[in-house]
């Protein structure tokens, strides 16, 4: 949320309590306390303050607490919290300034429970709470060694918001537990992520694969199968060698009809007509019977 300006004339006073008066507090600490601060201390300093609103519904009215840090020299000093309803002090050098906040600018601090609640609805009519995309899922298949049996299983999921994602492999139904590496969850810059699981196994004829992803945009789980004699190769090497075997039997067929056909012609093959229609077969000129 906008910073909003203190109250009355303590805003003009809020430089000296947020830098000059943990600086000042701090010497004086090393003074009267006999430590000496050590010749190479910074000459520069960070004071920084965090807010946060933390929502535990979905509707944003109710059980709503507002925290605000305050940190100086990369040490947390100081702390508001609405469940508390004051500043509380961390450490040492924050107990001064949360006695006099208390009784300063407590009810301004108070009011950021409120400006979680408009906050809350204004990231909602933009679209930023309740946002979902739902991922789309891919499995690619490839080899680290081409003489290994083993091969490397990817489930890509992508374009998905929010982050929070759950993707496991399964083998033949069962949850696959061994060879599974999870990789971790890339924020693509345009509100979506992506993450890719892998499987190393040794597929076998039969085996059923599948990448099953759960996520918020989705209403049931989605499945995606990979089955190893179903592969691209296996399907191009099946039909080559069934077009290879209809080619050598029509080859085959063809030789044989030429052959017969040569003989035929040659006059090689005879058959003696002996009966023909209940008569006596006709003989050629020297006796013999007609072949053909």
């Amino acid at each position: 949320a906008p910073c909003r300006p203190l109250p009355g004339t303590l805003w003009a006073q809020a430089p000296f309590y947020t830098v000059i008066g943990p600086l000042m507090l701090l010497i004086s600490t090393a003074w009267w306390g006999g430590v000496s601060l050590p010749p190479t201390a910074p000459r520069r300093f960070l004071v920084q303050s965090k807010g946060e609103c933390r929502f535990s519904n979905t509707t944003g009215q109710e059980q709503v607490r507002f925290l605000q840090w305050y940190i100086y020299d990369r040490m947390e000093f100081l702390l508001f919290d609405s469940a508390v309803g004051r500043f509380m002090a961390v450490m040492l050098l924050g107990e001064p300034i949360a006695t006099d906040w208390n009784k300063k600018v407590l009810q301004d601090r108070r009011a950021g429970v409120d400006r979680c609640r408009y906050n809350f609805h204004a990231a909602v009519a933009g679209r930023m709470v309740g946002r979902r995309v739902q991922p789309e899922v891919t499995i690619s298949p490839t080899k680290d060694d081409p003489l290994s049996p083993r091969s490397l299983l990817l489930c890509t999921t992508a374009s998905f918001y929010p982050g929070e994602i759950e993707v496991r492999w399964l083998k033949n139904g069962r949850r696959a537990t061994e060879g599974v590496f999870y990789g971790e969850e890339l924020h693509n810059g345009d509100w979506t992520y992506q993450t890719q699981v892998m499987l190393e196994d040794t597929p076998q004829r039969g085996d059923v694969y599948a990448c099953q992803v759960e996520h918020a945009s989705l209403q049931t789980p989605i499945t995606v199968q990979w089955e190893p004699r179903t592969s691209t190769s296996a399907r191009i090497k099946l039909w080559t060698g069934v077009v290879g075997a209809l080619l050598g039997m029509v080859f085959v067929a063809m030789g044989l009809s030429c052959y017969l056909r040569s003989k035929k012609g040659k006059g090689g093959i005879g058959v003696h007509l002996r009966n023909l229609g209940g008569r006596s077969s006709p003989l050629n000129a020297k006796g013999k019977f007609f072949s053909f």
